[in-house]
């Protein structure tokens, strides 16, 4: 078999895998219109059709079909010989993508970047910030950080840290001049600063609980910000009251300083926080592995 046909026959097992070309695109990192080319090029080759193709879906034929209970085991025995003798090396290598938030960044990876290098120094690690949610397969990461309540069932999911809870806060001049609230629905005669997360239309309801049920206020303010330190600077200013997860990064050292006050915290309880994850597949590359055992391992230390 030559280099390309294996290739090509990978390509095929891809699309079967994930059932969308977009998304084996992704992973194999080539565009959409490129796959489709190959799996042309394929089902000419073999004089058959293996896929039948909608707009809406895409499925195996029979001949497609058989030919993956064909091939797919040989593939998984080739590439775990080949993790096994990269694991030989004793050194992971490659390029590993990793999707998250600004918070998650800044809490759970920024602080550790030089150990990881210093550890794993040949692998590239591409960092994408992003407070947006996204697909991590078909935007073509490897690794994605979340909060517990938005992580996808068909994913590896692993803890990092503890859980997080969100902070409603004001400046000592803002209090002065407006009151505090004593009651979330308060909060619809006070100046808030609104939050609208990247990539949605739509602006953040703030999240409150008491006698165990969870519900949502619809705030309105003087400003409408992407990201939630933005909105403590501002709260810190006097603009009005932010509302934001707690950080010894960004809120912490504002409190401790008295330029902010907690408010409402009795209708802040806590909730499941960051959570590492990534798709499921037969064999994890070992640059991947490395980077998620690194993460769980130093998101179990003690903070200093």
């Amino acid at each position: 078999m030559r280099g390309s046909e294996f290739a090509d026959l990978r390509a095929f097992a891809m699309i079967a895998e994930h059932g969308n070309f977009s998304r084996a695109a992704a992973q194999l990192r080539v565009t959409p219109s490129a796959l489709s080319q190959t799996i042309r090029g394929l089902e000419e080759r073999l004089g058959v059709a293996l896929f039948n193709r909608t707009t809406r879906s895409t499925a195996l034929t029979e001949a497609g079909a058989r030919l993956l209970a064909g091939f797919k085991p040989a593939l998984e025995q080739m590439e775990a010989a080949v993790a096994d003798v990269g694991n030989l090396r004793g050194t992971a290598t490659g390029t590993v993508r990793l999707h998250l938030p600004r918070l998650a960044a800044a809490t759970l990876v920024e602080p550790v970047l030089g150990r990881f290098h210093e550890t794993y120094p040949d692998i590239v690690l591409e960092l994408a910030i992003d407070d947006a949610v996204v697909d991590i397969v078909e935007a073509g990461f490897d690794v994605g950080i979340t909060l517990g309540e938005l992580l996808a069932k068909d994913m590896v999911a692993a803890k990092l840290g503890p859980d997080l809870h969100q902070v409603a806060v004001a400046s000592p001049d803002y209090i002065a001049r407006h009151g505090q609230p004593s009651t979330p629905a308060d909060l619809h005669s006070h100046r808030c600063i609104n939050w609208r997360k990247p990539g949605s239309g739509k602006l953040y309801n703030w999240e409150f609980q008491a006698d165990g049920r969870w519900f949502a206020v619809a705030v309105e303010g003087p400003l409408v910000v992407s990201h939630r330190d933005t909105a403590l600077a501002a709260a810190a200013q006097g603009v009005g009251i932010a509302f934001a997860y707690w950080s010894d990064r960004w809120m912490k050292p504002l409190i401790d300083r008295g330029a902010l006050v907690p408010l409402l915290q009795e209708y802040s309880p806590p909730f499941p926080g960051w959570y590492l994850y990534y798709p499921k597949q037969r064999h994890t590359p070992p640059a991947v592995r490395a980077l998620v055992d690194f993460l769980r391992r130093t998101a179990q230390e003690p903070t200093a």
